[in-house]
């Protein structure tokens, strides 16, 4: 299998390349292309993972690249992980939020909106190219945030596509830790948006454990996600940690307020591992990897890849179309669900009528969604501004035309139709 990267230069993708490596023959890979506009980074990570590779005993080769068309070219699957504008427009996304009295985050809220606005343009275009130059039945596998937004442009454009985020692994895999079982014996009731999902049930050999995790372990559970366990409780769910930035919009806002961003901590991160990945003699995944983010990806990734390659029965979660599944919402929206790759394309689980409270938000990020999307294909300010008042962390008009104007302040150089 040829798998193609794009952002390949990021320096998470040793990650990556270590879960290929240890998961070899769930995945068997003859070669990787790394793409990535910046040749520097790109040479430093691609070393580090051809080392990795071969000091693990691994034959497949890595390739780094610069041009888009030679990486994608005969590629079974093509991965996205890209960040435009990379971590200085994240920091931006997590502090011009704040003059407005609203939390800065790159994938959720006002920061979350200009990260789409950034990023479809430049995703769609790539998509292009490898519906022209892949293998007619390759996949884009998109990591890329906001991945609900990024995934739905996608499809809309006729791109065989599905969306992929590693919140629901990560919960599977603290399940499986707190039961002391295998992960794989664990399926979750996982349901929303992406980065908008709770976990209704835990299944494990058949039987529903999160009653029971609720009763004995809350206050687990709410340290994990950073909730008060007495929401949690009347809930009766378990939230994702993204969550909190509707249940305690406020605290997080101060506490944002006297922090460093996330961004500044990875870019020291980066810098750290930038000079681990020019060691010649550096071939195993640098401990300081565990700060970058983004925990069981490369398990995610390389479990749903093997789905799509051989088929399987088994459920996982994805980003791809509704079509009725949460009847309250468009066939077309894209939502995040258990799935089963079966006949060359996903098919959702069912999923149990949800109640009032998580339905009402889910259709009002939802709403939202459907209106960032419009302005990031079409342009305009005023759709800028339509999307922001929509945004349930949002919906004052004066908040929303000052975090508009902020917004295209801070991304000008980003935003074609604006210059």
């Amino acid at each position: 299998m040829k798998l193609a990267i794009v952002g390949g230069g990021s320096t998470y993708t040793p990650e990556l390349i270590d879960g290929f490596a240890r998961l070899r023959d769930t995945l068997p890979l003859e070669e990787i292309r790394l793409v990535d506009p910046d040749e520097h980074r790109l040479a430093l990570v691609a070393g580090m993972s051809q080392r990795m590779l071969a000091h693990a005993g691994h034959p497949a080769r890595v390739i780094g690249t610069t041009d888009l068309v030679a990486g994608v070219a005969d590629a079974d699957a093509v991965l996205i992980q890209l960040r435009v504008g990379g971590q200085d427009a994240r920091h931006a996304d997590e502090t011009w939020p704040h003059e407005a009295g609203c939390i800065g985050q790159e994938t959720t809220g006002p920061g979350g909106l200009a990260k789409a606005l950034r990023t479809v343009p430049v995703v769609l275009r790539i998509a292009d190219v490898v519906r022209e130059h892949a293998k007619p039945d390759a996949w884009i596998v998109d990591f890329t945030n906001p991945v609900g937004i990024v995934t739905r442009a996608l499809l809309e454009a006729g791109h065989r596509a599905v969306g992929l985020c590693n919140v629901a692994i990560g919960f599977q895999r603290r399940f499986a830790s707190l039961f002391d079982v295998a992960h794989d014996r664990v399926s979750l009731g996982h349901v929303g948006l992406n980065h908008l999902t709770w976990e209704r049930s835990v299944v494990i050999d058949g039987d529903d454990r999160l009653p029971g995790l609720l009763q004995h372990r809350l206050g687990v559970l709410a340290d994990e996600v950073h909730l008060a366990p007495a929401l949690i409780a009347q809930l009766g769910v378990v939230p994702s940690y993204y969550l909190r930035y509707y249940y305690a919009h406020d605290e997080v806002l101060r506490d944002q307020l006297q922090e460093p961003t996330r961004a500044e901590a990875v870019r020291a991160i980066e810098r750290e591992l930038l000079e681990l990945y020019a060691d010649p003699a550096q071939h195993e995944k640098p401990a300081a990897l565990e700060g970058r983010g983004g925990a069981f990806y490369s398990e995610a990734a390389i479990e749903l890849l093997a789905a799509m390659r051989d088929g399987a029965s088994r459920a996982r979660v994805v980003n791809l179309r509704n079509d009725g599944v949460l009847p309250f919402l468009p066939d077309d929206h894209v939502i995040e669900v258990p799935a089963v790759f079966r006949d060359g394309g996903f098919v959702a689980e069912p999923v149990a009528p949800l109640p009032d409270d998580i339905r009402g938000l889910i259709s009002g990020v939802a709403g939202y969604e459907r209106l960032a999307l419009d302005a990031a294909v079409r342009g305009g300010r005023d759709r800028v501004l339509r999307a922001m008042r929509a945004h349930p962390l949002v919906l004052q008009h004066d908040r929303a035309e000052r975090l508009t104007d902020l917004l295209m302040a801070e991304n000008a150089p980003f935003l074609e139709w604006a210059r």
